[in-house]
């Protein structure tokens, strides 16, 4: 029986074939937005087993082995690590459909050169063969990032954080591939939620200084952003349920802060005010320092509160908001553009259905020299499976320059996930070449292929300032 992955996995026509082995097979990678461990990288750590390494973590994989009936103690639980691993090659076969399907069979392949399929059968030569090679060197966390053909690595990371990880990684001249910080100020803007006052506290030890006034919280930031650029940060990122704009005085704002200080409930409309004033400000300060900000917009999480009180955050239990997202969207752009302190911009969106509105938006705000300033980013979470990535970038194409787009990323928490970009890639490839066979894109393999390289790396390279990003290196 042939192999489930194989060197044409989803290439389904001629044109695609030469596409992707000839123009994004060996493409690096510019993986900008993650949530990789720095302090992993510069230990070079050795995952104990394939239980460790892959499902650690994986809100992915834990869904899917729910929804499969597998009890909690083998997902979160005090299942040993094998057990744990059964339970999934157990779930794996009810997977298809699922990207999750493609994703552990490409890893497999790509990593521990396993070519069958992952199920009850296959689990015990699988759990042996893959411990004994994680107990070599080849596959700890810098061996994985090299043999990837990494570049760059765009971590996500608290304002709080001390960078120290990161700092290390930029001093050893023996490490090539950039681990950049991103600076995620979410507990600092979820004003309502029981995290922002110790998050503030935090804030106030780490830049040494009381925060008792909304100048105060400004200040902070603000010296957060510069720390974060000394260390190498050109970007932001913001995970925002509902996008909101409700403008105030700073007066207004002011007096909200004082209230949520004192523990003091705030209204729907107060909190809104708030959120719109920090992110104007952050907007600015980014264009200042010419960062890229990132807007993750449309997760509504922790939705199982039985399993958040059991298991916490980001353990599966999140899924699509469904709020109006055009017209605060477009306010907030407009209100930073119509000063000319709009940044570049990625933004991401989970509800599929308003794709249009994010192409379009994109679309709207420009800056001469600088292509695709706003990016309609790529298949984010629910999305990024065959079906979500296409639908992006078709969308994308009919709205606006496909060839500009930045590409693929993993925002994974595992060291395995780098074959997210091949996925990403093969799917473009067939997407292209399904054009051509259908006589809507010219048998053109010159333009082709340069829209492929431009957009399996050369974009989101030239996109995140090759200048300005090599100065961390020096």
């Amino acid at each position: 029986m042939n192999a489930f992955i194989h060197d044409d996995f989803l290439l389904t026509n001629k044109m695609a074939k030469t596409l992707y082995h000839d123009y994004a097979k060996e493409q690096p990678i510019y993986d900008y937005h993650c949530h990789l461990d720095p302090k992993e990288i510069w230990e070079n750590k050795q995952f104990s087993s394939i239980a460790e390494i892959w499902l650690a973590g994986d809100h992915y994989k834990w869904r899917a082995m729910r929804l499969n009936g597998v009890s909690e103690k083998y997902i979160t639980g005090t299942a040993t690590d094998k057990d744990k691993f059964f339970q999934w090659a157990k779930t794996v076969p009810h997977t298809l459909g699922n990207p999750l399907f493609h994703w552990t069979h490409l890893e497999l392949a790509r990593y521990f050169d396993f070519y069958e399929l992952l199920n009850s059968d296959t689990a015990d030569r699988v759990w042996n063969s893959t411990n004994a090679m994680l107990e070599g060197d080849s596959l700890r966390t810098r061996e994985l990032i090299k043999g990837s053909k990494v570049e760059m690595i765009g971590t996500t990371d608290d304002p709080t954080d001390t960078l120290e990880f990161h700092e290390r990684l930029a001093e050893d001249k023996t490490w090539k591939t950039k681990v950049l910080p991103t600076f995620r100020p979410d507990k600092g803007i979820e004003i309502t939620k029981d995290t922002f006052l110790p998050w503030i506290q935090k804030l106030s030890s780490v830049t040494d200084k009381e925060i008792e006034r909304l100048d105060d919280l400004l200040d902070a930031l603000r010296k957060r952003v510069d720390y974060f650029h000394e260390k190498g940060a050109r970007l932001s990122d913001h995970g925002i349920s509902e996008m909101v704009f409700e403008t105030a005085t700073k007066t207004e704002v002011e007096a909200i802060f004082q209230k949520a200080l004192s523990d003091t409930p705030l209204s729907v409309v107060e909190a809104r005010k708030y959120k719109t004033f920090i992110l104007l400000f952050l907007g600015q300060v980014y264009a200042e320092k010419g960062w890229t900000m990132q807007l993750h917009i449309g997760a509504m999480r922790n939705n199982n509160k039985r399993m958040f009180q059991m298991v916490g955050a980001d353990a599966g239990f999140d899924t699509i908001e469904d709020h109006p997202v055009a017209q605060p969207l477009a306010m907030f752009l407009d209100a930073l553009d119509h000063n000319n302190q709009l940044p570049k911009t990625i933004l991401y969106n989970l509800n599929p259905k308003d794709n249009f509105i994010f192409a379009s938006l994109a679309g709207s705000y420009h800056e001469e020299g600088i292509p695709g300033k706003v990016q309609f980013g790529s298949g984010w979470w629910y999305n990024d499976q065959k079906d979500g990535m296409e639908r992006q970038m078709t969308d994308l194409a009919n709205i606006g320059l496909l060839s500009k787009f930045i590409g693929m990323l993993t925002d994974s928490r595992s060291f395995l996930s780098y074959t997210r970009h091949e996925y990403f890639r093969r799917i473009l490839c067939n997407m292209l070449g399904g054009w051509v066979e259908k006589g809507e894109a010219p048998h053109d393999e010159r333009l082709l292929g340069s829209m492929v390289k431009s957009v399996s790396y050369e974009n989101a390279k030239n996109y995140f300032d090759r200048a300005t990003i090599s100065e961390v290196r020096k």
